[in-house]
């Protein structure tokens, strides 16, 4: 049999540790031999991210004859870059917080608690590793996937070039995914900076870090790194945090950075880096006027870039934009009918949860001349700062952009007696409705736990049930979900007209 072994070219992973090693002998195997070709497979997937993943499973679990091909790690963003390592920083982060705030709650601790942040970096290694082995090659091979490490090209409509060989295809499905994009500040690389990809591999603590975005990424990066003991400074171009976000929610949580001590220097832009003695010099422009500030590192992003890149896309007859990305219908196909997209590579909602959802839409369309919907899809998503900002459907601005009529209720959590007793107060519970009807459209909740609690609000609005529906929801008592089934009773209180009172006061006084 005619296989060919992957002996060079694996991806770096720093520090070289026992964690790391584990986690390439799982997503990249250096040994790794690439199995011989099938003659023609049902489905060929390129890119092992979570579309890739979810969509190479899912057809090989229906008996689909499928190929995988990765020339990275396996897991993407998600498993090496994304929500797992960044999720296990922001705990170790709430716990150094729930430390500062001990007192609160009758708690005499040490006078003060030292961060090993070289220990909180292995921790999270260590995790990662333990967790990829769910996105392993041996795994997926054991699923039935040919797995095939090494660079994927299309060479024709139906025949994709990987790691040297020719595979054949009934369809196909491109989930190369998206990566950050390189700030294009004058001085900046020369200076040398921290990505989302290497911002993992720190095994010692920036004193000064400056972090630019203010969005999701970079809110959870400042407020951990913040905790963690750096001292860290929030540059954002907009003047306000998390801009795309509800205006409520982004004040409540700026507040709480404020409160932190994060340095924000808002509606601001950088001009310049230099490198300076013993750091990097950042200057920039804040509402017009100048500034400038010396830090040890700098955490830089300036959204993200599908990968279409170097992908044979025109010889397959895909359109695709640099920018955009592949250019799909609402049904994932893309502009060859055998070809379709998933994941961050094609959408606008460039969530791991999104990537799941639409590789599922993939499988059913490709395979199985399903006709299922993208726009049909209600999409939460959630900012992990803490509070957290969870939200569904529209808000108020997007509301008032598409002129649409809403009702808005507001349940604060300084009402809610669980939110109270946690010491947690701050927060909110804010659900719009069409105006005259008790029809969810949207809702945003900021909450230590908002992204557990949000999938209840779109279960109701997948499910077409009303807020009002909502307030008849026995929830235990106490929980902080409560505010959910009390935001309902907000709106049920609105049907109470003066004229239904009246007929109700009559009422009672009749059975009196």
């Amino acid at each position: 049999m005619n296989r060919d072994i992957i002996m060079s070219g694996a991806p770096e992973v720093t520090p070289r540790d026992q964690y790391n090693k584990t986690l390439l002998a799982n997503v990249h195997p250096p040994d790794w031999v690439n199995p011989a070709p099938a003659p023609r497979y049902n489905l060929v997937v390129i890119g092992g991210g979570t579309a890739g993943l979810v969509s190479a499973a899912g057809a090989a679990g229906l008996g689909a004859k499928v190929a995988l091909v990765e020339r990275h790690l396996l897991g993407g963003d998600c498993l090496n870059y994304g929500c797992v390592p960044s999720k296990a920083i922001i705990r170790s982060s709430r716990l150094v917080a729930d430390f500062r705030d001990a007192a609160r709650f009758g708690f005499k601790g040490p006078p003060e608690t030292e961060v090993d942040f070289a220990a909180v970096m292995e921790r999270m290694r260590q995790l990662r590793a333990a967790i990829s082995h769910h996105d392993s090659a041996r795994r997926f091979r054991d699923l039935g996937v040919d797995v095939f490490l090494g660079s994927a090209r299309f060479s024709g409509p139906r025949t994709v070039e990987a790691a040297g060989r020719t595979l054949n295809f009934s369809k196909a499905v491109i989930a190369t995914g998206a990566r950050a994009v390189d700030p294009m500040v004058p001085g900046l690389a020369e200076a040398g900076y921290l990505t989302n990809e290497t911002v993992f591999s720190l095994t010692a603590r920036p004193g000064r870090l400056l972090i630019m975005g203010g969005g999701p990424l970079g809110c959870e990066f400042a407020q951990a790194f913040q905790r963690l003991g750096c001292r860290v400074t929030l540059l954002h171009k907009y003047d306000r945090l998390m801009n795309r976000e509800d205006a409520d929610a982004a004040q409540l949580v700026q507040q709480v950075f404020v409160r932190e001590g994060i340095h924000l220097i808002l509606a601001a832009k950088p001009i310049q880096i230099l490198k300076a003695d013993g750091g990097k010099l950042v200057r920039y422009e804040s509402a017009g006027q100048p500034g400038e500030i010396e830090v040890d590192e700098i955490l830089a992003g300036a959204g993200r870039a599908p990968n279409v890149e170097n992908l044979g896309l025109d010889a397959a007859g895909v359109k695709y934009d640099p920018r955009e990305g592949v250019v799909v219908n609402d049904r994932l196909q893309t502009t060859n009918r055998r070809i379709y997209a998933a994941g961050d590579v094609c959408l606008h909602y460039k969530f791991t949860h999104m990537a799941d959802a639409t590789a599922r839409i993939v499988i059913q369309n490709a395979l199985f001349l399903g006709r299922k919907k993208v726009s049909a899809l209600t999409v939460p998503w959630c900012t992990y700062t803490d509070p957290e900002v969870a939200h569904v459907g529209i808000n108020e601005a997007e509301a008032e952009k598409q002129g649409i009529a809403i009702q808005t209720f507001i349940k604060p959590f300084s009402e809610v007696d669980r939110a109270v007793v946690d010491g947690e107060a701050e927060g909110m519970v804010k659900i719009h409705v069409k105006q005259g009807t008790d029809r969810i459209l949207g809702a945003t909740i900021v909450a230590r736990h908002a992204g557990e609690m949000i999938s209840e609000i779109t279960l109701a609005m997948v499910g077409k049930i009303g807020l009002g529906a909502l307030a008849a929801v026995i929830h235990p008592y106490p929980t902080q979900a409560e505010a959910i089934r009390q935001t309902g009773d907000l709106y049920n209180r609105t049907r109470l007209t003066p004229f239904i009172k009246k007929l109700f006061a009559r009422f009672l006084a009749w059975r009196r």
